[in-house]
C-alpha cells in the first residue's frame, strides 16, 4: 500500500472516529424535540387530508365561533376554520425557513472552506466581507428587500440567506481552521494530495456535525423572522394561511375578547421554536462532546 494511500486511509479512519463519538445518544428532550417537529413535518406534507375544511372558505355567517364538532378550534373573523388554516398554514411556517438554511449553509460552508484552504488575502477579504454583513440585522435586511421588491417569500428568503450565510461561515471557518492544523491534514497536503479533495472529503466530513447543528439552530431563528414579517404584512400575504400571518390578523378578535386565533397560531410559532433550538442545543452538545 502506498504512504498516500495509507493517509487517506487515516484521515478516513478520523472521520469515522469522530462519526462514532458524534453519534452518541441526544438525550430525551433531544427524542421530543425530534418528536414535535416531526409532528410538524407531517401537517405540512399531509395537509390536504388532515385539514377538515378549505382554509380560504369564508363564511361571514360563522366569524368567531368557539370550539365545536364541526369547528374543533373554532373559527376566525371570516368564518373560516382555524384548526385548517393552522395546518396548512404550517407548510409556508416551514418552506421558508427550509429555503433560508439550505442556502445561506451552502454559501456559507463554500466561503468559509475556500477562505481555510486558501488563506492569505482571499481568507482576509471573506471575513472582511462577512463581519459587514454579520453586522447588519437579517430582519432589518429582510424589510429593506421587501420594500424594494414587494412583500412575499421570494424577497425574505434572498434577504434572510444572505444575512444567515455569514453565521454559518464564521462557524466553519473556525472548526475548519482547527481541522486544517492537524498532522493528517499536513501529511496529505505532503504527498500532494490535491487540496480540493482534502476539503471535499476529510475537513467537510469532519465539521459536518457542527455544520447541522447551526444549521438546526438558524432555522428557529430564521422562523421567528419570517413569522414576524408576515406578522407586519411584509411576509406571505393574505388569504394565503400562515402562522405569523394569522397572529397579526388575529390581533383584532383579541380586542373583541376572541383571542383564539392569535392565541394558537402564536403557540405552535413558541412550540416549533423551542422544539428546533432544543433540537440545535444538543446537536451542538453531542459535537462538543467529541472535542
Amino acid at each position: 500500500m502506498s504512504t498516500t494511500a495509507g493517509l487517506r486511509r487515516i484521515g478516513a479512519r478520523e472521520a469515522g472516529r469522530r462519526t462514532t463519538r458524534r453519534g452518541r445518544t441526544i438525550g430525551v428532550t433531544g427524542g421530543v424535540a425530534i418528536a414535535v417537529l416531526g409532528l410538524v413535518v407531517c401537517f405540512a406534507v399531509l395537509a390536504p387530508l388532515l385539514a377538515p375544511h378549505d382554509p380560504d372558505a369564508v363564511d361571514l355567517s360563522g366569524a368567531y365561533q368557539g370550539s365545536s364538532g364541526t369547528h374543533v378550534l373554532g373559527t376566525d373573523a371570516s368564518g373560516r376554520d382555524l384548526l385548517s388554516r393552522l395546518v396548512y398554514g404550517s407548510r409556508t411556517a416551514l418552506i421558508g425557513p427550509f429555503l433560508v438554511v439550505a442556502i445561506s449553509t451552502l454559501l456559507g460552508t463554500a466561503l468559509a472552506l475556500a477562505a481555510v484552504w486558501f488563506g492569505g488575502w482571499f481568507d482576509q477579504i471573506v471575513v472582511r466581507v462577512v463581519d459587514a454583513v454579520f453586522a447588519f440585522p437579517g430582519l432589518l435586511l429582510a424589510i429593506l428587500a421587501t420594500a424594494l421588491f414587494g412583500s412575499g417569500l421570494k424577497a425574505a428568503t434572498a434577504a434572510l440567506s444572505i444575512a444567515y450565510a455569514p453565521y454559518i461561515a464564521r462557524i466553519v471557518r473556525s472548526a475548519s481552521l482547527r481541522e486544517r492544523s492537524l498532522p493528517y491534514i499536513a501529511a496529505l497536503r505532503v504527498q500532494g494530495v490535491h487540496g480540493l479533495r482534502i476539503a471535499l472529503r476529510h475537513i467537510l466530513p469532519n465539521v459536518g456535525g457542527l455544520i447541522v447543528a447551526n444549521a438546526t439552530l438558524a432555522f428557529g431563528f430564521a422562523l421567528m423572522d419570517f413569522a414576524g414579517l408576515s406578522f407586519i404584512g411584509l411576509g406571505v400575504q393574505p388569504p394565503t394561511s400562515d402562522w405569523g400571518a394569522t397572529v397579526g390578523t388575529g390581533m383584532a378578535g383579541v380586542l373583541q375578547q376572541h383571542p383564539q386565533e392569535a392565541l394558537f397560531a402564536s403557540a405552535l410559532i413558541v412550540v416549533t421554536v423551542g422544539a428546533v433550538n432544543t433540537l440545535g442545543d444538543r446537536l451542538t452538545e453531542r459535537w462538543e462532546a467529541r472535542s
